[in-house]
């Protein structure tokens, strides 16, 4: 029995990616360390703590009984240190936020809250896909994002923090020559028969194009096939021009040259989009931030659904009716 001993908290941090992970390789790339150094860091602790961790077979990595009992320890240990860094560094640091893209609704989010918080500086990026930037949260390389918070996986969600901002309606966006262009609003049945593009083999943003699948679901719509990567919104103008596919979209997307933005309706699908951190952190930008989307949502409607409206089913992190 050990009686006294210090544990460092890298190690616990080690300990707990291969936990969520249980693979060397993917916990090793999640801390951006060398597997063989993830591997010293986890013998370490199980000497210090003199015990088995991990059942570790040529097939599969398993958390041994004492490695069970440690995971809840680790993750507190590690949530108050997180808790107790961000608030020494909370009022210096910038906050890092992600708004997925230019023009849309998060975008007024952040001015808001630039203003409620004037000596914060929240810095913005457009990476696009909330799976994406969750993976940069929990690396600690970015800090808020916006999106659909319950396409993300369980493991994940458990990791993170979210405040729902919105029901976004979806809209398509179609080549101007479309035979659907002249439409002011494309009913959901009329895509029948059309292949959409919804981010399909874009590992940022699987969460996209599963909400595109549900959608399409038995109205004989397509998810379009994978197209070529885009980084930054002019090579995904180009690339789009050159497939001439509709493209699933939200009512805020911003123009595409030779395009036209078309509302969803009969019913109107949702995006559910929310804010979302990783848990224990603390930074007085967050806090402006929720409540610049408390107020702009409050008085522009962002909580009302539609007498007809399309979301899916069980949608974790969404409000009830």
């Amino acid at each position: 029995m050990v009686t006294s001993y210090a544990v460092e908290p890298r190690l616990l941090r080690a300990f707990t990616a291969v936990a969520d992970e249980l693979h060397f390789t993917r916990a090793a790339a999640r801390l951006h360390i060398a597997q063989q150094a993830l591997s010293r860091d986890i013998r370490r602790l199980e000497r210090d703590l003199r015990t088995e961790l991990f059942v570790r077979t040529t097939r599969q990595v398993a958390l041994t009984p004492d490695g069970v009992r440690l995971l809840p320890y680790a993750r507190r240990v590690l949530a108050a240190c997180d808790e107790l860094a961000d608030a020494f560094r909370a009022s210096a640091r910038p906050l890092l936020v992600d708004l997925n893209s230019t023009g849309l609704a998060q975008g007024r989010v952040l001015e808001r809250a630039r203003e409620l918080a004037p000596e914060q500086e929240l810095m913005a990026r457009y990476e696009s896909g909330l799976t994406g930037a969750a993976a940069q949260i929990l690396a600690g390389t970015l800090d808020v994002s916006f999106g659909r918070f319950g396409g993300l996986d369980a493991g994940t969600r458990g990791r993170l923090a979210s405040h729902f901002v919105r029901y976004e309606p979806m809209a398509v966006v179609l080549p101007e020559d479309h035979r659907l262009a002249d439409l002011a609003a494309v009913p959901l049945a009329a895509l029948r028969g059309e292949s959409v593009y919804a981010g399909a083999g874009n590992d940022r943003t699987p969460e996209w194009t599963d909400l595109a699948a549900r959608l399409f679901a038995g109205h004989g719509i397509a998810v379009a096939p994978p197209a070529p990567m885009a980084v930054g919104k002019e090579e995904f103008q180009r690339i789009m021009a050159k497939l001439r596919v509709p493209v699933l979209a939200v009512v805020d997307f911003p123009p595409m040259p030779g395009c036209v933005l078309r509302p969803l309706v009969d019913p109107v699908p949702l995006s559910p989009v929310s804010l979302v951190w990783r848990k224990g952190l603390r930074h007085p930008g967050l806090d402006a931030l929720r409540t610049a989307a408390a107020e702009i949502g409050g008085r522009e409607g962002w909580l009302d659904r539609p007498a007809n409206f399309w979301l899916p089913e069980d949608e974790p992190g969404v409000p009830g009716p």
